[in-house]
């Protein structure tokens, strides 16, 4: 057995430990958690300035576009990040799989134990396989025209299978991007087996214009892309609220980004029996939108709310507490204690991993994570998270 000591132990599921001390066995299993030891122990015993919480959760990620890096100038805005990824995406496979091994290899290092990855081809099959991490893999489907919806989504079940016996499901990439036609098919199939969700959602204005008017930048996308949009009929309404109808109500959905979310959207999902959950990933957002998700909307709502990195093609680095410091930094009032929940547990529970990790707790393999550099309980430039086990 192992312990550790550190100013504050939180186990996230309860208040936080003063002087608490977490004992693991040698398979990184709790045993107990206390704020002090009766006896002297006859193992180990780490002490720490700091805080030790669970390890984090990383709900988005894009692994395969690691070799990005660097690759896209920021600010450029959604659309024009599209195309750049379109241009830039295929290399060597090489290539692609050393960047894919380092980010994975960086997330571990950054105390991240556990990832929901977004995947369009099969090259990170193996990275995840041989990885430290737990993943479980959405292969996303694109398809905007009605015609070939079926063979679509047939080749994406086909894929997801090649991460198995990893987790694996299909989903939607996002409502710009996907027909009524395969909305539907995702929706049979996901009403009659597990199949988690993971949508992007609502990551510049032009999403909802297109829906509500069929204006703005997505019709010069589309054009570009050679894509034919004759059949498309704009909705009058924003595009979280026009797909609402089209997904299931027996599976749970990550809705992704959500950085034009408006409090009408949130108050709209309220009021349909859909098991939806809310990932923010505001390092991506400043790096492609140069804004974030009016993120106090959705605070106090009751809402799931997780965390993700997106990928290193929107990002300087995969690291779940950089993305806590910016929330922290542009709303102060966020706590310490709601961030790690966003970041750990909720994460968990969505992607169903929560028995054994998102909390410190007896008979659990969370993780440990040392966050140091705080200021009081404030995460500043120069917090830093260490992974103790």
């Amino acid at each position: 057995m192992k312990s550790f000591k550190a100013d504050y132990v939180y186990p996230v599921y309860a208040d936080p430990i003063k002087d608490g001390i977490v004992t693991i066995d040698d398979h990184g299993k709790i045993i107990s958690i206390t704020n002090s030891l009766t006896d002297k122990p006859d193992h180990e015993l780490e002490h720490h300035s700091g805080v030790i919480c669970p390890g984090f959760i990383n709900t988005h990620c894009h692994v395969e576009f690691s070799h990005l890096k660097d690759k896209i100038a920021q600010g450029g805005g959604l659309i024009t990040f599209i195309k750049d990824i379109q241009k830039l995406r295929n290399a060597d496979k090489s290539e692609i799989l050393a960047a894919a091994e380092k980010a994975d290899n960086e997330m571990y290092e950054n105390g991240i134990v556990a990832v929901g990855d977004t995947s369009n081809s099969n090259i990170s099959v193996s990275v995840k396989a041989k990885s430290k991490l737990y993943y479980h893999t959405f292969v996303e489907i694109f398809g905007f025209s009605p015609e070939n919806a079926e063979k679509l989504f047939n080749d994406a079940l086909a894929l997801a299978d090649e991460f198995k016996p990893q987790s694996s499901s299909v989903t939607a990439h996002a409502p710009y991007s996907v027909s009524k036609e395969l909305f539907r098919l995702i929706k049979r199939y996901s009403d009659n087996g597990k199949n988690l969700l993971s949508i992007h959602n609502q990551e510049c204005d032009d999403e909802n214009k297109f829906y509500r008017y069929k204006l703005g930048g997505f019709i010069e996308l589309y054009d570009h892309l050679g894509i034919n949009i004759d059949h498309f009929r704009p909705q009058a309404r924003n595009s979280l609220q026009s797909i609402i109808p089209l997904l299931t109500n027996r599976q749970k959905i990550l809705l992704v980004h959500n950085t034009c979310t408006n409090l009408k959207d949130i108050y709209f999902i309220k009021r349909f029996d859909r098991k939806i959950n809310w990932c923010f990933c505001p390092n991506a957002n400043m790096y492609i939108e140069k804004r974030l998700p009016k993120v106090d909307l959705f605070v106090n709502q009751g809402l799931n709310i997780t965390l993700g990195t997106d990928s290193l093609a929107s990002n300087s680095k995969l690291c779940i507490l950089s993305e806590m410091r910016t929330l922290q930094h542009k709303f102060p009032s966020l706590s310490l204690g709601t961030l790690l929940k966003w970041g750990t547990i909720n994460g968990a529970e969505f992607l169903g991993i929560d028995e054994t990790m998102g909390t410190l707790e007896t008979g659990k393999t969370p993780g440990l994570n040392l966050i140091t550099g705080l200021d009081g309980l404030k995460i500043t430039p120069e917090t830093k998270v260490k992974k103790l086990v």
